[in-house]
This record gives C-alpha cells, structure tokens and sequence, in this order.
C-alpha cells in the first residue's frame, strides 16, 4: 500500500540521512520525498511517500517518532488530505502539433512557463491522477525531460468522523 508521511523535525544536519535509513534500512525504497521549511523557525516539514505493508510503516512511524530532532509523525494515508505534487514537462512542439498541445495544456488547468521554436515546458500542478494523464497525453508528441517535486501533503481542515 501506498502511504503518505508528514514528518516535522527540527532544521539539523543529518536528520535527512537518519529519516532515509529508517526506511532504506528495512527494504523500502522511498517513492518521493519533499522537504521544505514551515511557519516556525528552526522546524522543516518532510513528506514521504513509499510504498510498504502497513504493519511495516507502523514500525517506521513509531522508529521516526523516537528520533530526537523530529517533531511530529502523521500517517496521512487514512486521513482526508489535499495532496498536490508539481511537474514541469519539456514536450517537442513542432508547428503542426502546438495548437493541440496548447489545448491540453488548456484542459488540464497548466501553464506554459518555456517556449523555443521547437518545444514547450509546461508547468502542471494536481494529483497523482492528474499527473499521470497529462502525461500520457503528451507522451504522443515527444516528452524530451521531466522534473518534479514530489508529494506535499495537508490534512483537510474539515474531518468527518465516523
């Protein structure tokens, strides 16, 4: 099962390395990893996503909490979450293929942030699902290089309670 960890720690040298060992040391290769600061000095927020057994990821969550730099440790995979990743594309767009591609940029609510005589980078902001479709569909006209941020991942402010 995929699962999605937000991980607050404390700015430290090393804490990267420790949070990656966690994970490498038990088999799992972590799928996408996202690190950034947050409102309070001193403290950065990790997303992680892997993919593992869920008694596995329990082990992890409670190995991850132990660690003296790191703040707070929430499985978002059962929770209601808004979770977003960013992807910049560079597509060849040859003349006769641009309108369509300007189309489906159009659709999927992307910008335009690069343009050459041959290629476009388009910048996509959504879901996994929306990540993959867009590129699927560019995948026709020629998909020359990709970057992207990985998973970012906030619990919803309203939570229904079961």
């Amino acid at each position: 099962m995929r699962h999605t960890l937000s991980v607050m720690v404390e700015n430290e040298p090393g804490v990267l390395s420790r949070v990656a060992g966690l994970f490498s040391g038990r088999g799992f290769n972590i799928e996408s990893l996202n690190v950034a600061p947050t409102l309070e000095k001193g403290v950065s927020l990790m997303t992680v996503v892997a993919e593992g057994d869920d008694a596995i990821i329990e082990q992890i969550v409670k190995q991850l909490r132990k660690l003296v730099p790191i703040v707070r440790v929430v499985d978002m995979t059962e929770l209601q979450s808004v979770d977003r990743e960013m992807i910049l594309i560079k597509v060849n767009a040859e003349d006769s293929k641009r309108a369509e591609i300007l189309r489906i940029t159009d659709i999927f609510r992307c910008k335009v942030v690069d343009v050459s005589m041959d290629e476009l980078t388009i910048e996509c902001t959504g879901d996994r699902g929306k990540i993959s479709a867009i590129l699927n569909l560019l995948s026709r006209f020629g998909i020359k290089e990709i970057a992207r941020t990985g998973n970012v991942a906030m619990r919803r402010a309203m939570q229904v309670t079961e």
